[in-house]
C-alpha cells in the first residue's frame, strides 16, 4: 500500500481551478531574505528603497512579533504588499505555526488579499511531510477560490529535533516546496542543546589539540561549527529534490564577522542565501552568497577548456576533468543569476 501520492498526480492541481504546480522552481536570486515586522510605520516607509537592496523581503507574522501585534502585522503585510511593486524582487511572508491560533486566518487573508503578488510562505516548525500536505492543499483552495494565477511556494523551516529527522520526507511532500531555512534557535532548544546564541557558534564547542610529547606546553583549541551536520543534511535533502537551502538567522548584530564566517560556512556547503535580520547583514550576504570575482574567472576557463565536459586538460599545473567541469558550472551559472540583477558584480565577472 503505497502512502505518497504517483507520479502523475504528484503535479496535479489539489483544487479545481487552482493553477498548476511548477514541474521545476522558478531562476531567482536569492541570496538574502530580508525580515521586516510588517506592522512598523517606519519600516515600511522604508520600503520602496529596501526593495530595491535586497533580493526577497519577508514580511514576518512569527517569532519577535507580540501576540497583541499579531492582526496588525498581518494587516501591515496585506497593505504593504497591495501598495508596493516588488519587481525583481520576491515577496515571501512567514505565517505562524500551523498550531497557533493566528496560522489560519494568516493564510486565508493574506491569500485572498495578495495571493498573486505573494511568492512563498515560510512555513516554521515544520515536522513532517503531514504540515506540508495541510498547507498545500489549504493553498490550492484559497487559489481557486480567489483565481490566484500563479502557485504560492511553501518554505518550510527545520527547527525542531523531529523536522531534522524527517528532512527528506519534507522535501518530497509536494511540488510547491520552494526550500528549507535552518532554524537553529528554536532546533537548539528541541534537541536540548545547551546555548542561548541564535545561530553562530559557541566557544565551548570544539577540539584540544594533542598534548604531545610536552605536556605542561599550552595546547591549542579549534572552536567548531555547532551546524554544520544539520546544514549538510538539509543541503542533501534539498538537492536531492530540486530545492533550495538557506541558513537562517544570526542574532548578534554586532559581530559582523562571525555573521560573515557562518554565512560563508554555509554558502561553501550548497546554501543559496541566509536571512537578514538587520540592515548591516544585507552587504554580508550580498557579498558571501555572490562568487568570488577570482573563482568565475577561474571556472569560465575549466569549461571554456572542457566545451563538452568531458576529457582532462591541466590549468595552471591542476588537473580538471568532468567533476570540476560540473563544479566549474555550478559556479559560472550562480554568476550569470547574480549578473541579471547585480550590473555592478555582473560587470566584474565579465558577463
Amino acid at each position: 500500500m503505497t502512502t505518497t501520492r504517483t507520479p502523475t498526480k504528484h503535479f496535479a492541481p489539489l483544487a479545481i481551478g487552482a493553477p498548476e504546480p511548477y514541474r521545476a522552481l522558478p531562476v531567482r536570486l536569492e541570496r538574502m531574505i530580508h525580515f521586516i515586522p510588517p506592522h512598523n510605520e517606519k519600516i515600511r516607509a522604508k520600503l520602496k528603497d529596501t526593495i530595491k537592496t535586497v533580493d526577497v523581503v519577508l514580511g514576518n507574522l512569527e517569532d519577535a512579533i507580540a501576540v497583541g501585534e499579531k492582526e496588525e502585522a498581518r494587516a501591515g503585510f496585506i497593505s504593504m504588499a497591495r501598495e508596493f511593486d516588488f519587481g525583481q524582487t520576491g515577496l515571501w511572508t512567514r505565517i505562524n505555526c500551523l498550531n497557533s491560533p493566528w496560522a489560519l486566518d494568516d493564510v486565508t487573508e493574506i491569500v485572498a488579499a495578495a495571493g498573486d503578488k505573494l511568492d512563498v510562505i515560510m512555513l516554521p516548525k515544520v515536522e513532517g511531510p503531514w504540515d506540508i500536505h495541510y498547507l498545500d492543499q489549504l493553498l490550492a483552495q484559497l487559489e481557486a477560490r480567489n483565481k490566484v494565477q500563479k502557485p504560492i511556494l511553501i518554505h518550510a523551516i527545520l527547527e525542531t529535533a523531529e523536522g531534522v529527522k524527517n528532512v527528506e520526507a519534507i522535501a518530497a511532500a509536494s511540488p510547491r516546496m520552494h526550500g528549507m531555512s535552518l532554524g537553529p534557535a528554536d532546533l537548539a532548544a528541541s534537541r536540548g542543546m545547551k546555548t542561548t546564541r541564535v545561530g553562530g557558534g559557541h566557544p565551548d564547542y570544539g577540539v584540544l589539540a594533542d598534548a604531545g610529547a610536552h605536556k605542561s606546553a599550552p595546547r591549542a583549541f579549534f572552536q567548531q561549527d555547532l551546524w554544520h551536520y544539520t546544514v549538510g543534511k538539509m543541503v542533501d535533502a534539498c538537492l536531492s529534490y530540486g530545492l533550495k537551502p538557506f541558513y537562517g538567522p544570526f542574532g548578534d548584530f554586532s559581530d559582523s564577522a562571525a555573521c560573515e564566517a557562518q554565512f560563508r560556512n554555509a554558502f561553501l556547503q550548497g546554501c543559496l542565501g541566509a536571512w537578514s535580520l538587520h540592515p548591516s547583514q544585507i552587504d554580508i550576504a550580498k557579498r558571501v552568497f555572490s562568487p568570488d570575482v577570482a573563482e568565475v574567472a577561474f571556472a569560465k576557463r575549466i569549461l571554456n577548456a572542457m566545451p563538452d565536459g568531458t576529457g582532462a586538460v591541466m590549468l595552471d599545473g591542476k588537473m580538471q576533468d568532468d567533476a570540476t567541469w560540473k563544479q566549474a558550472k555550478v559556479i559560472v551559472d550562480l554568476a550569470k543569476i547574480v549578473a541579471s540583477k547585480d550590473a555592478e558584480r555582473g560587470a566584474a565577472y565579465g558577463l
